[in-house]
């Protein structure tokens, strides 16, 4: 069953307008990716939409609010990270390879939702609780399931005592969320997102498993 869509005034939206609707979501994300958020009106997006700026107000009072709905809805596709930790193997090869598993969907989802991270993260840097706290959300679900994994392996004397896990696990998950949004600058320093992708690997399965990552 398709989610309930309202309309600016409450009424439940029809087929017709939740396409109406994403189209305006899937041309301001379009535009997102070259333009600074600000920069874009509600007649730039309801005239790429093929609309009207009165169609647009039908579903959201600002761009702003358009941006938050499309953060929102990437938030919760960020929850395809958590399954790359829970119930995987996290020694010898088959963890190392979960590791770089995790790595890649970390790299591989800040490539596909690039523009709408860089306004998630720049709102959240000014202070915008909104945008904080969906992107704590996207992130606490890998922070959590990654504490888990640690604290087992403590328990199992694999990881030393005086780790904290969850601040371990935060530790992680921010340098992950860190370098993902900085692959291209990496690039300028020559640095390849290869040696990138094997580098956060290895640091990983180093500090969930508390062994040196298998040659």
């Amino acid at each position: 069953m398709p989610e309930t869509v309202l309309t600016a005034d409450g009424r439940v939206a029809g087929r017709r307008a939740r396409a109406t609707r994403q189209r305006l979501l899937t041309r301001l994300t379009e535009m997102l990716a070259t333009s600074p958020y600000r920069d874009i009106t509600v007649i730039d997006v309801a005239r790429r939409a093929g609309t009207s700026p009165a169609t647009f107000y039908q579903y959201f009072p600002d761009i702003e609010a358009a941006v938050l709905t499309i953060a929102a809805e990437m938030a919760e596709a960020g929850r395809q990270l958590r399954p790359l930790v829970e119930d995987q193997p996290w020694t010898g090869k088959s963890g190392y390879e979960t590791a770089q598993l995790l790595v890649d969907g970390f790299l591989e989802f800040w490539r596909d939702n690039e523009a709408v991270l860089r306004v998630v993260d720049l709102a959240t840097i000014e202070g915008d609780e909104r945008f904080h706290t969906l992107r704590v959300r996207m992130l606490n679900n890998v922070v959590t399931a990654l504490a888990a994994v640690i604290g087992e392996m403590q328990e199992r004397g694999r990881v030393a005592e005086g780790v904290h896990p969850e601040a371990m696990a935060g530790a992680l998950v921010g340098m992950l969320a860190h370098n993902a949004a900085h692959q291209r600058g990496y690039e300028s320093w020559e640095i390849g997102v290869g040696n990138l992708r094997e580098s956060m690997a290895q640091l990983v399965f180093w500090a969930v498993s508390g062994k040196r990552p298998p040659r």
